[in-house]
């Protein structure tokens, strides 16, 4: 353990400089930092270096075949990275770089083993947040960071998140407040035909489609329990995430029906003595009186349901909620990747809802 970790504020739009060099010197010295990009705050260490990032490993709690995603500043870093740039590659990085969408290529010789847990393929993308970029050419390498949590708890969309979980574990972190996406980047496998979403995320199914055509989604983005992968090529796969430390159920099936099934459990939980939550929309909040009840915000703006997901999970630990009773939402656009998130943190807990 460290005797603490720095925490260095910084403007998200304009970072100071002399606090971005701090961090690079950090990062180039094989130390830890955590920093913020447009979905979730990242742990970043430098990819290339292998014993930075078996201490990221180790900090994380993270199991070892679970590989990091590797951070880049432009996209040329990525012919170093890869074996091979497939030309549906460079399209999509020019439309959707930076921002939420992680590709998934075959590695290059330069990456070492630990940096893709020992895979063929490497897990790449270029953040869209002012403050990542300049630490990621600041410290001139390339950054892996899987969010700076630890390892199965909810990802974390703020510096109070990180250091909840990581204080004394990590170097540093760089405070640029709440981070606007919420979850994850979207990863897409391109050595595979067709393409396919390994996870779904902040780019949603929908746009790669219009730009591909063809990209099929795995079954695990889609899963309503749990399914066995022998290796994961991306984050979100394989091991338990996102969750809480109290017990979540997930209810879904058409708004009013869910309503009701989730008035009926959180009464039924409340006689068997749980502190009940209720996660619910800005629609249905009033409808319900359990012990702490918290909005995702309206169901006609997905993105505000996404950027508060975690945030609201992490409140019902600080609130000391036993269960958890979760609203589903429609699984489209962002939908898809909230609702990946919210079965995955209930460990496939799903109740449907009959009217």
């Amino acid at each position: 353990m460290l005797e603490k970790t720095l925490v260095l504020k910084v403007e998200p739009d304009a970072p100071n400089r002399e606090v971005i060099r701090l961090a690079a010197r950090i990062i180039r010295k094989g130390g830890l930092v955590a920093f913020p990009t447009e979905t979730v705050y990242g742990l970043g260490a430098d990819a290339l270096n292998p014993k930075a990032v078996s201490a990221l490993f180790k900090a994380k709690k993270r199991p070892r075949d679970n590989p990091p995603i590797v951070h880049v500043g432009c996209i040329s870093d990525v012919y170093n990275l890869a074996r091979e740039v497939p030309s549906k590659a460079e399209k999509l990085m020019e439309i959707f770089w930076p921002g939420p969408l992680t590709l998934i290529f075959k590695r290059s010789s330069n990456v070492p083993d630990v940096t893709v847990a020992g895979l063929d393929t490497i897990a790449v993308r270029m953040p869209k947040h002012n403050v990542a970029l300049a630490l990621i050419m600041e410290s001139g390498c390339p950054i892996a960071a899987p969010s700076a949590n630890l390892a199965g708890k909810p990802s974390p969309t703020t510096a109070e998140h990180v250091l909840e979980d990581l204080y004394g574990r990590i170097d540093a972190v760089l405070d640029a407040g709440p981070t606007h996406v919420g979850v994850e980047s979207t990863v897409l496998d391109l050595t595979v035909t067709p393409p396919q979403i390994l996870r779904p995320g902040g780019t949603p199914y929908e746009a790669l489609r219009e730009v591909l055509g063809e990209v099929e989604l795995h079954p695990a983005a889609l899963a309503e329990k749990e399914l066995t992968i022998s290796k994961a090529r991306s984050p979100g796969l394989k091991h338990r995430h996102y969750a809480p430390k109290a017990e979540m159920v997930v209810v879904e099936g058409e708004l009013s029906a869910v309503t009701e099934k989730i008035k009926e459990l959180a009464e039924d939980y409340r006689r068997k003595g749980f502190k009940v939550g209720v996660l619910a929309t800005r629609e249905t909040f009033a409808s319900y009186s359990a012990d702490v009840v918290k909005s995702l915000g309206s169901r006609s703006n997905l993105a505000e349901i996404a950027r508060n997901l975690f945030k609201a999970l992490r409140e019902f630990d600080s609130e000391g909620v036993g269960i958890i009773v979760a609203e589903g939402i429609p699984a489209e656009g962002l939908g898809l990747a909230v609702m990946n998130r919210l079965r995955k943190a209930s460990s496939y807990r799903i109740v449907k809802a009959s009217s």
